[in-house]
């Protein structure tokens, strides 16, 4: 499968942004999972050459993205099912690992995968009139995995929202979810204002002029039981730069 047809990367301004494309549900499983890794991975040699800026993901259509691709894992020897879960963990690692800001346009739906993937992010920019945050595993019987559930920890620290996102499977709008303050801001309008807004968000945050690195480590340093979690199936850390010479 040519994983490029996946989703896109496009420059506006200081943001790269990464769109999930078409109109289905943008299922994670390994090959969109490889397209995502490598548009993050391009994002990061940008930001390495000095480019800076900051990296906003969104999804087309109806849905953000609703969680693994289970079809794809019916289809397989079972031996392969944690590539997916594998590669999903890697992605997480990659945006913890990544020197510039990142926001999620949560264009629509974002369940269990989805909805980890969205909240991995720096801040969370959600469309109001559609869509939900939900983590399905408990409706549909499937054990949470240990870097999930140390996710949603770090990320929706409030002991009741995150009871009821989990363990409820409580199916959260863009409305419950910023007040509960698990979504930075709710955005009237179509999927192109959610990421209009989320540029806006992101340019916002790269007009800062942070130093890279120190966001990156930053990351790692106030989520350090997650990044402990994912951060074996990160991409390769490009070299650091030479040292500049003594004057």
């Amino acid at each position: 499968m040519d994983t490029a047809s996946l989703c896109t990367v496009e420059k506006r301004g200081a943001v790269h942004v990464i769109t999930l494309t078409g109109a289905g549900e943008h299922r994670l499983g390994p090959p969109l999972l490889s397209a995502l890794r490598s548009a993050v991975a391009a994002v990061r040699a940008a930001a390495a050459a000095g480019a800076g800026g900051a990296l906003v993901i969104a999804g087309e259509g109806k849905y953000f993205s609703n969680g693994f691709d289970l079809d794809w894992a019916r289809t397989v020897p079972a031996e392969l099912h944690a590539s997916m879960g594998g590669a999903f963990r890697g992605l997480v690692a990659d945006l913890l690992a990544l020197p510039v800001p990142t926001v999620a346009a949560v264009t629509g739906h974002a369940a269990a995968a989805g909805c980890a993937l969205a909240l991995a992010h720096d801040a969370v920019v959600m469309r109001a009139s559609r869509g939900f945050l939900y983590m399905s595993e408990v409706d549909a019987g499937l054990k949470i995995v240990d870097f999930f559930a140390e996710l949603i920890r770090q990320k929706v620290p409030d002991a009741v929202n995150r009871r009821d996102l989990v363990l409820r499977g409580d199916k959260m709008t863009a409305a419950d979810a910023l007040r509960r303050g698990i979504v930075d801001a709710a955005v009237d309008g179509g999927v192109d204002d959610v990421v209009a807004a989320a540029v806006r968000e992101a340019e916002a945050l790269a007009a800062r002029g942070w130093d890279g690195e120190i966001v990156a480590e930053t990351r790692k340093a106030i989520w350090p039981e997650l990044w402990a979690k994912v951060k074996d199936h990160a991409t390769d850390e490009p070299p650091p730069p030479p040292p500049r010479p003594l004057l």
